[in-house]
């Protein structure tokens, strides 16, 4: 699979729904439940952060969720992108992009969402045959604005902005034409899932998924 082929897999996954959730799970027996209640909200798109412990497991088991895209986010080395593969997970999303990074991803056919912050890290991947990237983290890195601004020099690039992403905000994000969607944590936050809140969550997801 070239960058290409990736990008396009990845346009197709982002363009599912205006929000990805961002997901940190702790406790993987909770994880069926959550992509079941985001998926019935509108979310089929998860990412699920390698972040903890329970990452691979929660891959695993909303993989399974009939209507789920299940990815894997934090993806920083080869044995990262090989795990997340054997785990099912159908993407993967990255905080930056180095060329071992994206060789392991074409080697393992995972379709990569790399993270760029400047016009430079954004060429690089055009230089790869990207043409989709991830904006991280975007509201310290200039947020909508600096969005906008790329896409002025490098209209070939599509960006997913995540970091610093609210309900509040992510409409701003939207209404740009270089953006596919966005990446945000509240859409499941940490107390809902603990309770197992999942009519609350579901709510929130249809909420977000209305955003566009």
């Amino acid at each position: 699979m070239t960058p290409a082929d990736m990008s396009h897999r990845a346009i197709a996954i982002c363009k599912l729904a205006p929000v990805v959730p961002v997901l940190v799970i702790d406790d993987a027996s909770k994880a069926a439940d959550l992509a079941t209640a985001l998926v019935a909200g509108g979310l089929p798109a998860l990412e699920v952060t390698l972040r903890t412990p329970a990452a691979l497991d929660a891959i695993r088991a909303m993989a399974k969720i009939q209507g789920g895209v299940v990815g894997a986010g934090t993806l920083l080395t080869e044995a990262d992108v090989k795990a997340a593969k054997e785990a099912g997970a159908h993407f993967g999303v990255s905080p930056g992009a180095t060329p071992k990074l994206i060789d392991a991803c074409i080697a393992h056919d995972l379709p990569l969402l790399a993270g760029t912050a400047s016009a430079s890290e954004v060429m690089f991947l055009l230089e790869y045959g990207f043409t989709a990237a991830k904006f991280f983290p975007a509201e310290t890195s200039g947020g909508a604005p600096a969005v906008k601004a790329l896409g002025g020099p490098l209209p070939q690039m599509s960006f997913c902005p995540t970091g610093g992403i609210t309900l509040a905000n992510a409409k701003t994000y939207l209404a740009l034409p270089n953006v596919m969607c966005v990446g945000g944590s509240w859409v499941a936050p940490a107390a809902m899932v603990k309770s197992g809140d999942w009519a609350g969550i579901e709510a929130l997801a249809r909420e977000a998924a209305a955003l566009r």
